[in-house]
């Protein structure tokens, strides 16, 4: 009679070994280094966080406001009048002391190319006064008329009389600027699109 095959017993089987720490945490190691990946390049090219720390563009923006800077679209358009802009202080801002990796924030005002002055608390375009319901209060100050340089933009904050911006040190290269604020994220009261 033949010998019927053995079954195996738990005896009989290898034990599965036990993973080292290495091995159990690897797979949180890789995701780790995938979001901090993803997280390095949309910080750097696409969107990242700013405060606001000083009251120049009160009433629009206050002190410790959060936004999302947006990165993308200078990269196909050129600002527009209105639009709120960050940017690294230009060459004339580190000349007096700035450094380069502190960032600005001003509402675009003068394009290439249009002839910005300020007389009598107005801002004028080309000789057109703007109409401006965003502003502390009238500008306390005359300037120019100046036309603005091709690849340069002219910059304004909102409180008007209490603003380190283009009245003071000139025009903005536009190679300067990083991005527009484009939402508001903090405090949750006011969070919503600038």
């Amino acid at each position: 009679m033949a010998d019927e095959p053995k079954e195996a017993t738990q005896t009989d089987r290898k034990p599965t070994p036990k993973p080292s720490i290495w091995q159990s945490q690897r797979e949180n190691i890789q995701l780790a280094i995938v979001a901090l990946g993803l997280a390095f390049l949309i910080r750097t090219f696409i969107a990242e966080p700013r405060y606001i720390p000083s009251d120049s563009m009160l009433p629009s923006l206050r002190v410790n406001d959060r936004l999302i800077i947006e990165k993308v679209s200078y990269d196909f358009r050129t600002p527009q009048r209105g639009e709120i802009v960050v940017f690294s202080p230009p060459s004339q801002l580190q000349r007096l002391g700035y450094d380069k990796g502190q960032a600005f924030i001003k509402r675009t005002i003068g394009l290439p190319g249009q002839t910005v002055a300020i007389h009598d608390g107005r801002v004028y375009i080309d000789d057109e006064p703007l109409q401006e319901d965003y502003i502390a209060e009238p500008p306390a100050y005359d300037w120019g008329p100046q036309i603005v340089p091709e690849d340069k933009i002219f910059v304004m904050g909102d409180n008007r009389n209490n603003s380190n911006d283009s009245h003071l040190w000139g025009f903005l290269p536009q190679k300067d600027i990083i991005g527009r604020a484009w939402v508001r994220f903090w405090p949750f009261a006011r969070i919503g699109r600038i």
